[in-house]
Order: structure tokens, then sequence, then C-alpha cells
């Protein structure tokens, strides 16, 4: 494999030589002649920004028709190299405008970072923490809660609860869980494993079990079964 490294110069002669007579003898150059002066490295002029167009729906970037504007050398290395852009060139331009009113393919998602979402959400082990001492009944505000805890922020009108009711204190739900489905710019959806942890404090609390969150459990809805043995677990 060879690798071409393309370098451009601009010099000028220090003592330019003299000029050649009609008709006479050639000009002879000297050593001095052969002496340059730096004008311009184009290595180290900022190049500007280049446009190219999405050929394709790339994670965390954007979909196929989306035009990014960026530095030449990431656009040569990672999207223009790999194949998955195109020269935002006029004929370019013209192709994917007259494309965007087709419908949607499988890999179009909502935003660049939809599919990012979804397979963080669908890894997650969501414990919800209820008292162990005071009455309950699991509310979506409760699961907003503890997204939030976990570092997400999704609103209770985006949770769709499990099909039955979860009430508590009930000891009986720490080695059950369920999931609840939760909807991501009122398009995807993806669903999320949830587990009840019972919280007191002094010798009520209950003891810690490590990686519990990697421990397999039964589901508390029958009905739900099928679609907890297919979530991954987190590692």
């Amino acid at each position: 494999m060879y690798f071409f490294l393309q370098t451009t110069f601009v010099l000028k002669r220090r003592w330019p030589p003299p000029l050649h007579k009609k008709g006479g003898k050639t000009t002879k150059l000297r050593g001095r002649h052969f002496v340059y002066d730096l004008v311009e490295d184009k290595n180290v002029v900022r190049q500007p920004d280049m446009k190219v167009i999405l050929n394709q729906y790339v994670e965390g970037v954007g979909n196929a028709g989306d035009v990014l504007t960026m530095r030449p050398n990431q656009v040569y290395r990672d999207y223009l190299m790999p194949g998955l852009a195109v020269y935002a060139t006029p004929e370019n331009m013209e192709k994917y405008q007259v494309e965007e009113n087709k419908p949607k393919s499988e890999d179009t998602f909502s935003s660049p970072y939809v599919q990012r979402t979804m397979n963080c959400l669908s890894r997650l082990v969501l414990q919800i923490t209820m008292s162990k001492k005071e009455p309950w009944t699991l509310e979506p505000w409760h699961v907003k809660t503890s997204f939030r805890k976990a570092g997400f922020v999704v609103p209770e009108h985006a949770i769709k609860m499990p099909p039955g009711k979860v009430s508590g204190p009930d000891l009986s739900l720490q080695d059950k869980e369920f999931f609840v489905t939760v909807t991501i710019n009122k398009t995807e959806t993806v669903n999320v494993r949830c587990r009840i942890h019972h919280w007191a404090t002094g010798l009520e609390r209950l003891p810690w079990v490590e990686h519990h969150w990697k421990k397999v459990t039964e589901p508390l809805f029958p009905e739900q079964a099928e679609v907890l043995q297919n979530l991954p677990l987190p590692e």
C-alpha cells in the first residue's frame, strides 16, 4: 500500500537571473540563482470548510440528505472515504432535494441521537426506589424521578406504565421485574427494564446485593416475560 503526501510551497528567487537576449548566448545560471525565499506554505494555511451530503443514516450525525460542514481532513477520513457522504455539488443537492419527500427508510430516525438513546435505555436496569414502611402505588412520576437519578430526562407523558397495578410495600416485588415503554420524540419507542427496591433506614434497611443489575429475576407480569427475556442485561 502506498501513501502520497501532497505538499505545495510558493517560492521566489532571491536573485532573479538576467533576461536572455534574442539571438544571444543562453544565460548561464549561477549558484545564487538557486537561492529561494519562501513566500507561502500551503500546508500551514487554514483550508476552508467543506460541505458534504450524507447518503445514509449515521448514528449521532444525521440522516440521509443532511448537509454537513466541517474540516477537510475530517470529511475525507470519516465520511468520503468510508462512502458515508458525497460532495455537496449542485447535482447532488438537486438529487437529494428530489428525494426529500420519499417515504422514510427503516434506518431513518427522528433525530441523529435516537438510536444511541434507544440502545442505552434498552440496556438499562432502572431501579425504582420505594418506601419499605409507607404504603404506595407506582405512578409515572416515580418512574420519571428514577430516570432522572439514572441520568435520563424522560417526561411523564412519554412513559407507558406496565399493564397492572404495582403497590407496596411488598417484599415479594424485590425479586421481580417489569418494563415500561418510553416514547422518544413522539415517534420511536423503547422498552426499559425496571425493578422495585424497598428503601428504609437503620435495621430495616435491606442488605446490599453486589452487581444486582446482572441478576436474572422473574417477571412481575407473565405477559411481559417474552419482551423481558429479549432485553439485554448490562455487562
